[in-house]
């Protein structure tokens, strides 16, 4: 009997882009999570933000199921891709497997996750510094990227995450970054947006950047831009932006 073939694929730099774009560019995500009484897995929708090293990060309540789960068992599977018009299998997702890591409310970290998650998700700043809430930062470890049919690949933890010696600076520069772009190039945003094809033409914003890229947002609708490679320092973000914004026809 002949082995059956594979239906993996090669993974290569399109896939861990594409990878990159689903799980950055998703405002929320279902969760997956073990059940600690009964064992069984537990699916929940979760909102999603990003560090600075592109680990997903969820604000969850001590009150959920999920967040009991969580605090007894790390592991946990996020769901990020949507569906549009017709049949959904064929839209690409991504399912990525994670360990629950938990962040110091007092903690820099903790600060910083807080001004990055409220830049996507506003309307949590009713509930997020609230006593039973905290931040989790879900460290990737591998994913499944599905990217439509045919199209299946398997990616490493390290795929999803920014290595870059220049991720504390830039975190801690980024407000002043967004000012300093949408003083030189106001707008950036909107073209950004034409060019990734956005269905609206909304009042788009630059809402987060990093070393491998930024996000824009516009009401309920959230885009990636991610660089042609990681940047090594704020001086490189900018080189990274520039070419970014040379290679977009005026709109």
């Amino acid at each position: 009997m002949k082995d059956q073939a594979s239906v993996l694929r090669e993974t290569d730099g399109e896939a861990r882009k594409l990878a990159r774009t689903l799980l950055r560019s998703a405002r929320y995500a279902a969760i997956a999570v073990l059940d600690p009484e009964t064992g069984f897995p537990f699916a929940s929708r979760v909102l999603l933000g990003t560090d600075i090293d592109g680990v997903p990060v969820i604000l969850v309540s001590g009150l959920s199921t999920h967040t009991r789960a969580l605090d007894a068992d790390r592991r946990a599977s996020l769901l990020t891709g949507e569906p549009g018009k017709g049949d959904p299998l064929a839209y690409p997702r991504l399912t990525t497997q994670c360990l629950a890591e938990p962040v110091e409310r007092d903690s820099v970290i903790h600060a910083r996750i807080r001004s990055r998650f409220l830049n996507r998700h506003a309307k949590a700043k009713l509930y997020i510094d609230f006593p039973d809430f905290r931040f989790l930062r879900l460290v990737p470890q591998s994913a499944s990227l599905n990217g439509g049919f045919g199209r299946a690949y398997l990616l490493d933890g390290d795929d999803l995450t920014i290595r870059s010696p220049g991720n504390e600076n830039v975190a801690a520069q980024a407000d002043a970054i967004v000012q300093e772009l949408l003083g030189t190039s106001p707008d950036l945003a909107a073209m950004t947006a034409a060019s990734l094809k956005a269905g609206n033409g909304g009042d788009w914003r630059i809402c987060g950047v990093d070393c491998a890229g930024f996000d824009l947002i516009s009401g309920d609708l959230l885009l990636r831009c991610e660089f042609a490679a990681v940047a090594e320092d704020i001086e490189d973000v900018y080189f990274h932006i520039s070419n970014i914004k040379s290679a977009i026809p005026e709109i």
